[in-house]
């Protein structure tokens, strides 16, 4: 009988044992589930921003789209999602599109056809060389288009391209014309270079090399990127057919507007490259990143009904641009109509515009 008793009470000891264990484990993992629920919806909050007319908005990086170091095969390997071009090369640091010589050009383009309907895309690139103020050029240019992997005269590409270039021109080619002939711009058209302008192509439209694109200029700003000691950035941005370009060029981290255009309308299955030339003038155009977010626009089943795919670039009023001989600009500082616009370096740039 007492051994019985004995058994009967450990029984009851390890039946305890077991409960409270049953109970520590369930404990531990309501503990892990709340962890994993909190660091989902920090996960969450991080990557949510308030989009174009305060539609909200999550950001992807797509690193199938993206040029970030170490840069493994680019150019070379058929596993890279990149093809260089001309005199492009890469090295630890940078894809460095042309040295610092003479008529030299490169372009370094995407294989995959990008397929996103709102996308932001943050470029890191650094222009330097040897050349004193305006005896350097030509520039860069960044590129969302049809065509790929064809030299040009355009920034190092082809003229006549179909869909989207910004470019980064650092020689004032139109003024140094007007300044022989002594004809002078005004205060309001001239542009201070190195400058920053977008233009829309549809195939048929020619980039004119000779006046620094302005009868094509859709907008842009003065951007004062050579030789400096900090980082350089600019970000394009396309949100529901509205286009933004911002520069973060001065070293403090803070995006400044350079365009913004409502009405682009930009096929999807583009091409996303850069590329850069140099002719009598020349500069080291290095390409540091590429780095193409995807950004989900919550639209309405109204709204996605009424989207309509768009197969040819065009920008509402084309007319008002194509054939005007002063420039379109927002040069002023701070976000485009009242918006905000803030950096959290290096993953996600977020702003809002009101409407």
């Amino acid at each position: 009988g007492g051994r019985s008793k004995m058994a009967a009470t450990m029984n009851e000891k390890d039946l305890v044992r077991v409960h409270n264990g049953f109970f520590d484990l369930i404990s531990y993992q309501n503990m892990i589930k709340n962890i994993s629920l909190a660091f989902f919806f920090f996960l969450l909050t991080a990557s949510r921003s308030r989009g174009d007319e305060g539609h909200e908005m999550e950001e992807f990086l797509k690193r199938e789209h993206s040029l970030i170091k170490p840069y493994q095969g680019v150019g070379s390997a058929s596993s890279s999602h990149w093809d260089l071009m001309g005199n492009a090369m890469v090295t630890t640091e940078q894809v460095r599109l042309t040295q610092d010589m003479q008529s030299k050009q490169g372009a370094v383009w995407s294989r995959i056809p990008c397929h996103l309907k709102d996308w932001e895309l943050q470029v890191h690139f650094k222009i330097h060389g040897q050349g004193k103020k305006n005896l350097n050029g030509d520039g860069l240019a960044v590129w969302y288009t049809k065509e790929r992997m064809q030299s040009g005269p355009v920034f190092g590409n082809m003229d006549f391209f179909t869909g989207l270039g910004l470019f980064v021109d650092t020689y004032p080619n139109e003024e140094k014309q007007q300044e022989a002939q002594k004809k002078r711009y005004t205060p309001r058209t001239q542009r201070i270079f190195p400058y920053v302008s977008a233009m829309v192509g549809n195939g048929t439209v020619s980039y004119d090399h000779e006046r620094d694109g302005r009868p094509t200029e859709l907008g842009g700003c003065t951007a004062l990127v050579r030789n400096l000691n900090h980082d350089t950035f600019l970000v394009v941005r396309y949100v529901r057919r509205r286009l933004t370009v911002m520069i973060d060029i001065d070293g403090k981290h803070e995006w400044r507007d350079c365009l913004d255009l409502p009405g682009v309308w930009l096929p999807q299955g583009y091409y996303f490259g850069a590329s850069a030339i140099t002719g009598d003038l020349s500069d080291n155009h290095d390409l540091i990143s590429l780095k193409l977010y995807q950004l989900t626009v919550m639209r309405t089943a109204e709204e996605e009904k009424q989207e309509e795919e768009v197969t040819v670039p065009r920008v509402d009023n084309m007319a008002l641009f194509i054939g005007e001989t002063h420039t379109h600009t927002l040069t002023q500082h701070g976000p485009a109509r009242g918006g905000q616009f803030n950096m959290c370096r290096p993953h996600y740039a977020h702003f809002s515009l009101s409407p």
